[in-house]
């Protein structure tokens, strides 16, 4: 039994999921080194902003893992938060990414992530941090932004 419990105005608890976004047309812009670390440190920003408790993130190739609690949020409202928040400025601090095709962009008219994403409770919360320890890019340490300004 949990001594110290999350409290909210009506309610006391965790709710601990594993979310998974996927980047549009599986481009599989995470193997570029500098745009996983800033879209590790924007999800660590939207985390702060929106009040959402995060475990652990982790990347592959062509999209991202993160355990957090959802808190009060509804699972379409963290998806539209966290995937909001790190496209727009993902795209405005860099903006090669939305480029023409023939300029070396990726996105060219188009968002960063696929609409589709999954978003499911954490049973055993040891057997899923283990899961995103083998993802490609696993990391404990977390990047905030202003190692980027």
């Amino acid at each position: 039994m949990k001594t110290n419990p999350t409290r909210y105005s009506s309610a006391v608890g965790e709710v601990w999921v594993m979310a998974t976004f996927k980047i549009k047309y599986c481009k599989k812009i995470f193997d570029i080194q500098a745009v996983r670390e800033l879209c590790e440190a924007l999800l660590n920003e939207a985390f702060q902003i929106y009040k959402i408790p995060s475990k652990k993130t982790a990347f592959d190739s062509n999209h991202v893992h993160t355990i957090i609690d959802m808190g009060l949020y509804s699972k379409p409202q963290i998806a539209k938060k966290l995937k909001g928040y790190v496209a727009r400025n993902l795209f405005r601090l860099m903006p090669w990414l939305k480029l023409n095709k023939w300029e070396g962009g990726y996105f060219w008219n188009s968002g960063l992530w696929n609409p589709a994403y999954d978003i499911r409770n954490v049973s055993d919360l040891d057997f899923y941090m283990r899961y995103l320890d083998r993802q490609k890019y696993s990391s404990t340490n977390q990047t905030i932004l202003s190692s980027y300004k």
